[in-house]
C-alpha cells in the first residue's frame, strides 16, 4: 500500500510517501512561503529522488482541518487536482488526530494545540499508550478551559504544535498535572503522520473520491467572524 500525504494546516508545509508502514520519503519546510508555490515543488522533488510513479499510489491523504484556511484549502486544491488527474480516492484526515499521531506510544496524554488566536486553540487529547485512542475529539476551545480539562485527569500531559509558544507562560503557571513539551522533530505537523495515519483509515475503507473531498475548519474565517461582528454592532447602534 503506498499512499501519499500532504499537510499544509499551518506554516509547514509538508509531503511525504509512505509504503507499506514504511516512510519512503518526507519533504518538510517551516518557513512563511505560501504553500501553493511550496507543496507541488516539493512532491515533484520527493518523485526524482525516489524515482516514484505517482500512477502507483493507492490513495491520497490530505490534512482536513482544522488549522489555517488559506492552507487547508491550498491543500485540498493540490489533493484534489492530483486525485483527479490520477484517478485516485482521497482521505481526509483530522490535522489535530495526525498531529497527536506523532507521539504513538507516548506513556503521557497527548495534547495538541494550535493557536487559533483571541485565547482559543484548536487541540484535542488522545490516549497513545497501547495504540492511538481519542479521549477528546479535535475542537476550539479557549486555553485556560483546557488546562483546567487536563488538571481534572490527574495524568501526565505532553503539549506539541505551534500554540505552545504562544500560550506556554499559561501552561506553566496554570498546570497542576506533570507536563512535558514535545522535542522539536515531534513538535509540529508532518504529513509523514498524515500519510501514516491516512494508511490506516484507507484499510478501514474511509476514502472518498477527490471531487468529494473538502476541509473542516471546525470555526468560520476570522474575516467573515469579524464583518458578523460589525454587523451586529451596527445593528445595535442602529436600535
Amino acid at each position: 500500500m503506498k499512499i501519499l500525504g500532504i499537510e499544509s494546516s499551518s506554516l509547514v508545509a509538508s509531503v511525504a510517501i509512505v509504503t507499506d508502514q514504511v516512510l519512503t520519503a518526507e519533504y518538510t519546510v517551516n518557513f512563511k512561503k505560501t504553500h501553493s508555490q511550496t507543496l507541488l515543488p516539493m512532491l515533484d522533488e520527493i518523485v526524482k529522488m525516489t524515482e516514484a510513479d505517482l500512477e502507483t499510489i493507492d490513495a491520497i491523504a490530505v490534512s482536513g482541518g482544522p488549522g489555517s484556511f488559506t492552507g487547508l484549502r491550498i491543500g485540498s486544491a493540490t489533493g484534489k487536482g492530483l486525485g483527479l488527474a490520477l484517478d485516485k480516492p482521497m482521505i481526509s484526515v483530522p490535522t489535530v488526530d495526525a498531529m497527536a499521531y506523532n507521539l504513538y506510544g507516548s506513556a503521557y496524554l497527548v495534547c495538541p494545540i494550535m493557536d487559533a488566536r483571541r485565547n482559543q486553540v484548536y487541540t484535542g487529547i488522545y490516549d497513545n499508550r497501547t495504540g492511538f485512542s481519542v479521549v477528546k475529539e479535535q475542537c476550539a476551545m479557549d486555553i485556560m478551559d483546557l488546562i483546567e480539562e487536563l488538571n481534572e485527569t490527574g495524568q501526565k500531559v505532553i503539549f506539541l504544535g505551534d500554540g505552545v509558544p504562544v500560550y506556554q507562560s499559561r501552561i506553566e503557571e496554570n498546570m497542576k498535572t506533570p507536563f512535558v513539551f514535545a522535542p522539536a522533530h515531534l513538535n509540529r505537523q508532518r504529513a509523514a503522520a498524515v500519510a501514516a495515519l491516512g494508511s490506516l483509515y484507507y484499510e478501514e475503507g474511509k476514502t472518498v473520491p477527490a471531487a468529494d473531498h473538502g476541509p473542516e475548519y471546525l470555526r468560520k474565517p476570522q474575516a467573515e467572524r469579524e464583518r458578523e461582528e460589525n454587523a451586529l454592532k451596527g445593528e445595535s447602534h442602529g436600535s
